[in-house]
């Protein structure tokens, strides 16, 4: 697969005994939030926003006891051997994840003290440029010390697919050495081959989590490596966008691709690999690294995780474990970036809802690699491929595969894919240019580039054309290195246009065989990039909104995505060993496309805003960087989105917040936003309690906090956003923020609407000291009722030069 993100799903797991990994939730609070009154156990809840002191005999004394209350339960109701405790959880959330069987599940709900049983989630996986794009060497770097210090001291969690620790991009030794770094204390596992430690001064935690797929049986040590070890490749790109070190050449085939770096390249990684390569994982297994990770001390988590509908085990899209551990995470002072999903571009895609979270979708960058081939009769027909050209000024015999094959027995082989060179006649293909079928073998992934690449140099071919002649809705093409001049051809119509010509000058006897082989044709040069001025724009996949905040889809008061990074086509690391992308096995860097390749951008640039402010919240944070994003790309205009058009070709609309939430990051912007939206612990528990339809009796299971409801209604919220999905008359929202410039500043507060809503702000001016913080309202009223969203703004206007803006989308109703 191209694109990769976890998923969970709801459905059977399918094992071969009964039991099954359920996740149990416990009455009693998780150390994060127990306020006292066990005997014999103080107090050890943090404040929002502040880690857990790990190294306290308080929440040493507490975590044991809470993991003995986990196993005398099941002592008490199971015979021994008869269940499996995987994990107890003891810092977000305080439960366990169990191996045991439905009827002792069921027992388990009806026992005292247990308040959720959730049967485990299935789950399945979802640079060189893009610093000079985002401004990072120019424009961010230099505040902080350089690159040199880009990131330095902050640690960012990676729960993904491992990491392969001998990449350059992870070397320790590369210029600086790094210092102590007192606040983590993660564990660095072994390589179970080698004995040596997955860590190094740059790596500094690396830690597996396997156990509820052990249990579930689809665990093999052989292929998934029982260690930290990358089994795919994917982790080690995500890590590297985020956190890889600068500089590192990119050599691909003998050829140059320029340097790559992560975006906070002093960044630390601390590694929890909870996914594998050929069943994905577990959620239980998840939520123990996240768990981990926070004890552990990360700052920032980059998160390719969520669910693949809504969940229908609970009520609300905000409460299951695996988001109540984020929760928790965030009032544990961790800022979390998380992949927005890959299901756009329909509406209601999202795989990330809740406000503690920051939800991230992709852009296209500027960066495009376009190639062409030049046909015998004067045409050129545009199309894509990583590689370098045939020779100048020559032009080369074209052979179609079909037509060069050793006998029509090899027929079953489908040839034209050109995945076996056997199949072939040498004589026949040597020195020409071989014509391939781009067929869904290349989409679904059994056939590959890499190995048409092979077959061409296996038979000293000149070069190669993969040829489109049919794309079904959603296929994806991205260009792919090659050490040899080939071009995929993705236009259907140009693809015709070959076929024509070579039909046309190719001479057959009354059989059919070829007579003569009289097309010709020449490849041009690919391997250079073509910067747009038309971009960034949102990509075809990113997923969009509006939110939901239920299973049967009903719109939230909460805008998501939060922002836009770039996604599309990032090179970064790749481990050699891995086999998820066909077309870069036994590489040391891949060029893909994700919304998991935007979250890491995010979470290396709030890298970034933590160095310059350490004291921020993640709601700080999130703010800052939201706030300041562009909503025009680099020609002025506004923001496009990739969509389909009634053919079901691929067009460009004007994008909307559900499209890219505030806009695009701009980092720069972000380490000095003027004012702040800022949030706790307290205020995500008011925007669950005043959400219609949760319980709240469900909340406080989850957050072990009552409910308080003066927020009234949850797009009360301070969100820097606004979104009302059901907004009848006249209704008035407050936000507060706080200045966090070093002088007063002024502020100007104006709004804009789309003319169904009206909208108006109050107070229209107001001044802010260093430190202080402000309230002002926004009124919304129906004009007229749509039936569709409308789409607006509030602007806060410096003296001193900044600029705050939040985006509006409300959709209005009839009293």
């Amino acid at each position: 697969m191209d694109i990769r993100m976890i998923y969970f799903v709801v459905s059977a797991l399918l094992v071969t005994v009964s039991a099954e990994v359920y996740i149990v939730t416990m009455e009693g609070e998780p150390i994060i939030s127990y306020q006292g009154g066990e005997n014999g156990y103080e107090a050890t809840a943090v404040e929002s926003d502040e880690k857990i002191d790990t190294s306290s005999e308080l929440v040493t004394s507490y975590a044991r006891h809470l993991e003995r209350k986990h196993d005398m339960i099941l002592g008490m109701l199971f015979e021994e051997g008869s269940y499996k405790k995987l994990y107890s959880y003891k810092h977000l959330i305080n439960g366990f994840a169990a191996h045991i069987s439905p009827e002792q599940a069921e027992t388990l709900r009806r026992t005292a003290g247990v308040k959720s049983v959730n049967k485990d989630w299935k789950v399945r996986r979802l640079t060189t440029h893009t610093p000079e794009f985002l401004g990072l060497p120019t424009d961010v770097w230099p505040t902080g010390g350089g690159w040199e210090r880009a990131g330095e001291d902050i640690v960012i969690g990676f729960v993904d697919s491992g990491i392969y620790p001998h990449h350059p991009s992870f070397a320790s030794h590369h210029r600086l050495p790094y210092g102590p770094l007192p606040h983590y204390k993660g564990k660095c596992e072994e390589d179970p081959h080698t004995k040596k430690s997955f860590c190094n001064r740059k790596i500094v935690g690396a830690q597996h989590f396997a156990e509820a797929a052990k249990a579930a049986g689809a665990f093999n040590p052989n292929i998934d490596y029982a260690s930290p070890m990358d089994g795919d490749g994917h982790g080690s790109h995500t890590a590297a966008i985020a956190a890889g070190n600068n500089g590192i050449p990119l050599r691909m085939h003998g050829y140059e691709f320029g340097n790559a770096s992560g975006m906070a390249p002093r960044a630390r990684i601390a590694v929890y690999k909870a996914l594998y390569r050929l069943f994905g994982g577990f959620v239980a297994d998840v939520v123990a690294a996240i768990d981990q990770a926070v004890h552990d001390g990360v700052d920032i988590l980059s998160l390719s995780v969520g669910p693949n509908s809504p969940p229908t085990t609970t009520k609300t899209t905000f409460l299951n474990p695996f988001d109540a551990t984020l929760l928790g995470a965030v009032k544990a002072g961790v800022f979390v970036a998380q992949a927005a999903g890959n299901g756009g571009p329909f509406p209601k895609t999202l795989v990330s809802y809740s406000p503690w979270i920051m939800t991230v979708a992709a852009a296209i960058d500027d960066r495009r690699y376009k190639n062409h081939l030049t046909l015998g009769n004067g045409k050129m027909l545009a199309g894509m491929g990583l590689s370098p050209s045939t020779r100048p000024h020559k032009m080369y015999t074209l052979v179609s595969a079909n037509d060069v094959l050793l006998d029509s027995s090899v027929s079953k082989y489908n040839p034209s894919d050109c995945q076996r060179p056997e199949v072939f006649n040498k004589k026949l293909v040597e020195g020409k240019i071989l014509l391939c079928g781009y067929s869904f073998n290349f989409v679904v992934g059994t056939a590959s580039i890499k190995k048409v690449v092979a077959t061409v140099k296996h038979l000293g071919a000149a070069g190669f054309v993969l040829v489109v002649e049919n794309v079904s809705p959603g296929t994806k093409f991205d260009p792919v290195p090659s050490a040899v001049p080939g071009i995929l051809i993705t236009d259907v119509s140009k693809s015709m246009d070959l076929i024509d010509y070579y039909n046309v000058s190719t001479s057959r006897d009354w059989t059919g065989r070829v007579k003569s082989f009289n097309a010709q044709g020449s490849i041009g040069d690919g391997l250079a990039p073509v910067l747009h001025k038309s971009s960034p724009q949102v990509a075809l996949f990113s997923a969009r909104g509006p939110n939901t905040k239920d299973f049967s889809f009903q719109d939230a008061d909460l805008l998501k995505p939060d922002i836009l990074a770039p996604g599309y086509l990032i090179w970064a690391a790749w481990c050699p060993n891995g086999t998820d992308e066909a077309n870069y096995v036994g590489e040391g860097f891949a060029l893909i496309s994700g919304t998991s390749m935007a979250a890491p951008h995010i979470a290396g640039i709030a890298a970034l805003v933590k160095q310059k402010h350490p004291r921020w919240s993640p709601a700080a944070i999130k703010s800052a960087l939201m706030t300041t994003s562009k909503v025009v790309d680099r020609a002025g205009r506004l923001l496009q989105a990739q969509h389909y058009s009634d053919t079901e070709a691929v067009t460009l609309v004007k994008a909307t917040p559900f499209d890219y939430g505030s806009g695009h990051v701009n980092p720069s912007a972000a380490l000095d936003p003027g004012l702040v939206f800022d949030a706790g612990y307290e205020d995500y528990v008011g925007f669950l309690c005043t959400t219609p339809g949760i319980d709240a009796h469900e909340i406080r299971n989850y957050t072990n906090t009552p409910c308080n409801y003066e927020m009234k209604h949850p797009s009360n919220f301070n969100a820097p956003s606004i979104a009302i999905s059901h907004l009848v008359g006249t209704q008035t929202v407050t936000r507060r923020v706080k200045n966090v410039a070093e002088v007063e500043e002024t502020y100007t507060i104006t709004a804009r609407m789309q003319p169904s809503i009206a909208i108006e702000v109050n107070p229209p001016a107001m001044t802010l000291r260093p430190g202080a913080s402000r309230s002002f309202s926004v009124t919304l009223t129906v004009r007229s009722v749509s039936g569709v969203y409308s789409f607006g703004e509030v602007k806060l206007k410096g003296s001193r030069g900044h600029k705050v803006r939040i985006p509006v989308v409300a959709l209005g109703h009839k009293r």
